[in-house]
């Protein structure tokens, strides 16, 4: 039996001095990270915020992945159980500090106080990640995630244009579970094609951040027929930008997109081996019908260096 749970490692500066959260569970008398378990069919990183939000009271924005944990527990009815543990560095963007779920106290503390706090050393793992992702400049990370259109009404049983086509009941119910994902990473400016399949996926999540889509024709599939140079002038914008982003399109136009980002993966970087096969795979696939492939990137503008991947699959 397997136990899916996740969490977050929340970080700041602080006159120049890394801290992080831990939690105190008086049940257990310890110190970790904020963590739980997973609801049904929720996505993972959508637990780590939620998790963080109900046992610290702190809202966050993930960044790049750290160590996941694994260890056996006994189950209650005494059976044992592999307890799986995703985690991520998180930037604090709101809260009241509120505490729930059997916390008593949230402190936040320096690298060395918080190694010495910690009573698991498999929590250590996640510090250390963190504290390497510091010292290279790349923890503090913006996300820029692409995202294919949602699973759509076949073209043979679509009788007007094609860019009218919209999702089928399969697509609608993706595009809503994507609201979660996109809000784990704080999405703040949606690009999308302007086809109806590619705004409804997205729509969902805008209207739940009270953010406005912005369609660019150059990202339809009619639009980057027409002219293949401007699908990526549109991605350019956005890591001109530099702030969390997502960028919608389809099948045919992700290729483009994704050879431009593979020139920026960041070879340099921890587990930059796995960063590359993840991002290839993703290239290969052109993305699954409603994936979010999130790009957690550096800098910006010229820059602009892609760090961590991830992909989210329906």
């Amino acid at each position: 039996m397997r136990i899916p749970a996740a969490g977050t490692v929340p970080w700041r500066l602080r006159d120049g001095t890394l801290e992080v959260a831990l939690v105190h569970r008086p049940r257990y008398d310890d110190w970790s990270w904020a963590k739980g378990k997973l609801d049904p069919d929720e996505d993972w990183a959508v637990a780590a915020v939620r998790e963080t939000d109900e046992e610290t009271g702190l809202l966050v924005r993930l960044g790049p992945p750290l160590p996941e944990s694994r260890y056996l527990l006994l189950g209650r009815d005494g059976v044992p159980a592999d307890k799986v543990v995703r985690y991520w560095s998180a930037q604090v963007t709101g809260g009241v500090g509120h505490l729930l779920n059997e916390i008593d106290e949230v402190a936040w503390l320096d690298v060395p106080s918080a190694h010495s706090r910690l009573d698991y050393a498999r929590d250590r793992e996640q510090l250390l990640a963190l504290v390497r992702l510091q010292q290279t400049d790349r923890l503090d990370t913006w996300p820029l995630v692409l995202v294919r259109h949602a699973h759509a009404v076949a073209r043979g049983s679509w009788d007007a244009d094609d860019p009218l086509r919209p999702l089928d009941a399969l697509g609608g119910a993706r595009a809503r579970d994507l609201r979660g994902v996109l809000g784990a990473y704080g999405v703040t400016r949606v690009v999308s094609s302007p086809s109806v399949r590619c705004v409804r996926t997205v729509e969902p999540y805008a209207v739940s951040a009270g953010l406005r889509v912005r369609t660019r024709a150059g990202l339809s599939e009619e639009g980057f027929e027409a002219d293949p140079s401007k699908a990526p002038k549109h991605l350019a914008r956005l890591l001109e930008r530099g702030e969390p982003a997502l960028l919608g399109t389809h099948g045919p136009v992700l290729p483009t997109l994704l050879d431009d980002l593979a020139q920026r993966l960041d070879l340099d970087a921890a587990g930059s081996v796995e960063v590359v096969e993840e991002f290839a795979e993703a290239r290969d696939d052109k993305l699954f019908k409603g994936e979010a492939l999130v790009c957690h990137v550096v800098g910006r503008g010229a820059e602009a260096r892609v760090v961590a991947v991830e992909r989210h699959v329906p």
